[in-house]
């Protein structure tokens, strides 16, 4: 069976990954929109040229885009314009797989989830870390008891500030707010997938402006964020835009989980081949694409729980889903919300 998959934007970084695997399986139809990338205020690749240059067949408006009828959606627009597309994409019984964070704002992101219960269709979050496998060997130790009783876990995600060819992601409207909001949501997603769900009940975070200021951004670039949940468990996440703009990568994410019995750390995108060429140091990573196996662990799904009925309960739910997603925003939240008052606050 084809399946008929929409990608619904190029706003998102993440975008040109996902379209590329996509269009190269064999049993999957793509079809792009990206009505919003001729006013988008800088040098990055959009629109019907850009769909142009992956190959993919492209049409100028999200109309066109869900008559066409997807079985599922791919959202990787802005962060503010998440719950309009999700609603739609529900609205016509098509499966969602839409990038973190889940929303801006929690009262939408509590409107996704509603719209695709109701619809019966999957809302999967895009997190992709969690399909590293050194994060699987962590989370089996975890659940065979390895570490004993996990109390505190640490997690650091740095990487350079996404301004150059996507300045959205320093609009405050847009994405929510700066560093903070960009790079809380991986680690809160990873140590979800530790807990079993735990809910997180105070929140206490800083944020500086410190870095890029030569850039003229106004969102935080650097902060802190702890987090208590219900069983207890403290974590700190480490939120940055610190890697220098001619550095190697990206970034990279980091996780410390301590125990009674033990404590392990992660480092999923340590892995690399080194060295130097023309332009400078170079940084080859190695092992398996966490966006392939993402992907396919949610076409998996759309394809076991197939056409939508409202009202039911799709057959195979992948996670991270929804339900993580709104989770993972509300941390956000109580973070922004935490650094406004200047002191802690309940998520």
């Amino acid at each position: 069976m084809t399946l008929k998959v929409a990608i619904a934007s190029f706003a998102h970084t993440h975008a040109s990954s996902y379209a590329g695997l996509l269009n190269s399986l064999p049993d999957v139809e793509v079809l792009s929109s990206d009505p919003d990338g001729a006013a988008a205020p800088d040098a990055g690749p959009r629109g019907a040229d850009f769909a142009a240059k992956l190959g993919i067949p492209y049409v100028g408006s999200y109309d066109e885009l869900f008559a066409w009828g997807p079985d599922a959606v791919v959202v990787t627009a802005e962060n503010a314009l998440h719950r309009g597309l999700v609603e739609r994409a529900a609205a016509i019984g098509a499966h969602v797989l839409c990038e973190k964070p889940l929303a801006t704002e929690v009262a939408d992101g509590q409107a996704m989830l509603a719209a695709c219960e109701a619809a019966g269709v999957i809302l999967m979050t895009a997190y992709p870390v969690r399909f590293a496998p050194s994060y699987g060997r962590l989370r089996a130790s975890v659940e065979a008891g390895r570490l004993g009783d996990v109390f505190a876990v640490m997690g650091t995600n740095n990487g350079k500030i996404p301004y150059a060819q996507r300045q959205w992601f320093t609009d405050a409207k847009l994405a929510g707010g700066g560093a903070m909001v960009d790079h809380t949501v991986h680690c809160a997603d990873l140590i979800d997938g530790l807990t079993g769900g735990a809910e997180a009940v105070r929140v206490h975070a800083v944020a500086n402006h410190v870095l890029h200021q030569d850039k003229g951004v106004e969102v935080e670039t650097g902060g802190l964020v702890t987090i208590t949940y219900d069983n207890g468990l403290l974590a700190t996440i480490d939120c940055s835009w610190s890697v220098p703009d001619n550095g190697p990568t990206w970034g990279g994410v980091t996780l410390q989980v301590t125990g009674t019995k033990g404590s392990v750390e992660i480092a999923p995108f340590q892995s690399h081949v080194g060295g130097t060429d023309a332009s400078g140091e170079v940084f080859l990573s190695v092992g398996g694409d966490l966006d392939s196996m993402m992907l396919g662990e949610f076409l998996s799904a759309v394809r076991a729980s197939g056409k939508a009925v409202p009202g039911t309960t799709p057959a195979v739910v992948p996670q991270p889903d929804g339900a993580v997603g709104l989770r993972t925003l509300r941390i956000v939240d109580a973070a922004r919300r935490s650094v406004s008052a200047g002191q802690p606050v309940d998520v």
